[in-house]
């Protein structure tokens, strides 16, 4: 006997072609016994669907596209390590496709219609309106959940902070496109008002959330008189630049200035003294992003977001 068809499960099942398709795209639109009828013969003659076939039916490819702005390259890696888990003994392949930070909603668009991947999930840097791309499966990593749990996370490291000892508390903001960037920038405000302490503009500082800008932006807040005791910054990215800026005009961290960063990146345990920062599960937020945009069934439909945890390191002490 050839290979099991598409035709020999609809026989065996009772059922047309189409219910047969349908089971297999994971319509909606059947019942439990149906599908489960479908689903046994399918096992039972071992057929193994055309991906070729399916993708036509569909009208998309069996892929789940990340896409990136190069501004949390430093993250990738764990993203597609959450995707690859998530997405392990599935029919996905993970599409990893770079756009331009001022073009993000035309080029996620030129990615969609050029390849048509069954998903597209966007790293936290990437701001999109999804409500413009109608039907074509866009999802954040970074969810409305998640941004609401790094403001709460920026507010308690800055309390932390202040309760320490500092009272002149800088911060180094991200991309203006960014959610959670914005979030980030509104937790440490929180805390600011609720302490009492000075938030003046000239202790805010923006960047483009990487090493140059933080490095730039640092040397900013150097300037200032009184200067800042303690600096945190959006990422660790450009915490690292505050780090290093401080290096080059002789302030000693933390004993002079303590620096924060967030996200608990791989570089953050690698710097010397080790940066302290704010870890936030990206494996774990990227792999319910893959589940999502792939619409595997997993029995559960929340993020299932642990708090995120403030992580004090070598960087971070009481003022000198």
């Amino acid at each position: 006997m050839g290979k099991p068809t598409i035709n020999d499960v609809a026989r065996e099942a009772g059922v047309s072609k189409k219910t047969v398709s349908r089971v297999i795209n994971r319509s909606p639109l059947l019942g439990q016994q149906t599908r489960e009828r479908v689903e046994a013969v399918i096992a039972r003659l071992g057929y193994v669907p055309n991906p070729q076939a399916r993708a036509l039916a569909l009208r998309r490819n069996f892929t789940i596209a990340l896409v990136h702005d190069g501004t949390c390259d430093a993250l990738l890696p764990l993203a597609i390590r959450g995707m690859h888990d998530a997405l392990a003994g599935t029919e996905f392949a993970l599409l990893l496709h770079r756009i331009g930070a001022d073009s993000a909603a035309s080029d996620v668009r030129s990615l969609i219609e050029a390849h048509r991947p069954f998903g597209t999930l966007l790293m936290p840097s990437i701001a999109l309106d999804s409500l413009e791309f109608g039907d074509d499966n866009i999802v954040e990593i970074a969810t409305s959940e998640v941004r609401t749990a790094e403001r709460k996370a920026m507010e308690h490291v800055v309390t932390l902070l202040a309760g320490s000892g500092h009272s002149r508390i800088g911060f180094i903001g991200g991309p203006e496109h960014s959610k959670s960037a914005r979030a980030r920038e509104l937790g440490y405000l929180d805390a600011l008002a609720d302490l009492g302490l000075d938030r003046g503009a000239s202790l805010i500082t923006s960047s483009e959330g990487d090493f140059a800008s933080g490095l730039e932006a640092a040397r900013l807040l150097f300037e200032i008189s009184p200067r800042p005791t303690a600096i945190v910054a959006c990422n660790d990215e450009a915490a690292t630049g505050i780090i290093h800026a401080a290096s080059r005009a002789g302030i000693a961290v933390p004993n002079d200035l303590s620096v924060v960063g967030f996200d608990d990146s791989p570089a953050a345990r690698r710097l010397s003294p080790a940066l302290s920062t704010v870890a936030v599960p990206y494996e774990h937020l990227a792999g319910i992003a893959a589940t999502r945009a792939a619409n595997l069934q997993t029995g559960s439909t929340g993020t299932g977001l642990a708090p995120l945890r403030f992580i004090p390191r070598g960087t971070s002490a009481s003022p000198g």
